[in-house]
């Protein structure tokens, strides 16, 4: 499992089998290769999301359930999923409280309409097909509803999209050969420079049938949050 990665045709089985072998350090390295930002941008999700008492959220693409617990502090319903299976067994272990449920982002296995509200953090970059997932994630959407997807996108000043580059290609993956699976972090760089921009990612929001498409940038572009809403 160790020297398991994805490619960038981002085949299902690989993207799990890579995920399940960073698992149990996958929250610290979180933590060191965002210098500690991670923690602001999932508050500043939460806070897009807006869960309130009694809603049932889904978190998808959750990993160890970090996200998910957050979001469930509010009194919220919170449903964790994920493909890999080696991330749910360590966050059922880290979160005890909350429903864990194996799914794929292109065939998720709730009814039409059951959601107030679908999130994913930075696993939206990690889907095949990104116009099939959106359009699943509205299809679990009740109407009304709201989508948060929190991902890496561009920083909007050249000076400093050209310093984070170099942080990419240079920088991350000799952090990552402290982790368990060097070549997944190699994997995770690859996969932020091909991924769209701002504008390129609301345009494909609409383009699955969400509405009223806006984002938030946060440290610059490094991350932006994009939030849309199912009208039928």
């Amino acid at each position: 499992m160790q020297n398991q990665r994805a490619g960038l045709d981002k085949q299902h089985a690989d993207v799990a089998a890579m995920f399940d072998g960073v698992a149990k350090r996958y929250d610290l390295f979180n933590t060191v290769l965002s210098l500690g930002q991670v923690h602001r941008w999932r508050r500043a999700t939460v806070a897009a999301v807006d869960p309130r008492p009694g809603q049932r959220i889904l978190d998808l693409a959750a990993g160890t359930g970090t996200s998910s617990a957050a979001l469930a502090s509010s009194g919220a319903y919170v449903v964790a999923s994920d493909i890999s299976l080696g991330m749910l067994e360590q966050g059922r272990r880290q979160q005890p409280g909350i429903d864990f449920v194996a799914g794929d982002a292109l065939a998720l296995p709730f009814p039409d309409d059951t959601f107030d509200a679908v999130t994913i953090s930075y696993g939206l970059r990690n889907v095949e097909d990104t116009g099939a997932a959106l359009r699943e994630m509205l299809r679990v959407t009740r109407p009304g509803g709201r989508i948060v997807i929190a991902e890496f996108s561009t920083p909007t000043n050249p000076p400093f999209r050209h310093v984070y580059t170099n942080y990419l290609v240079a920088a991350l993956p000799r952090i990552a050969k402290l982790s368990s699976n060097p070549v997944a972090y190699g994997y995770l760089a690859e996969s932020i420079m091909a991924w769209p921009d701002q504008v390129g990612l609301a345009d494909r929001l609409s383009a699955a049938g969400w509405v009223d498409v806006g984002w938030q940038d946060h440290a610059g572009g490094i991350v932006a949050l994009h939030r849309g809403w199912k009208t039928r």
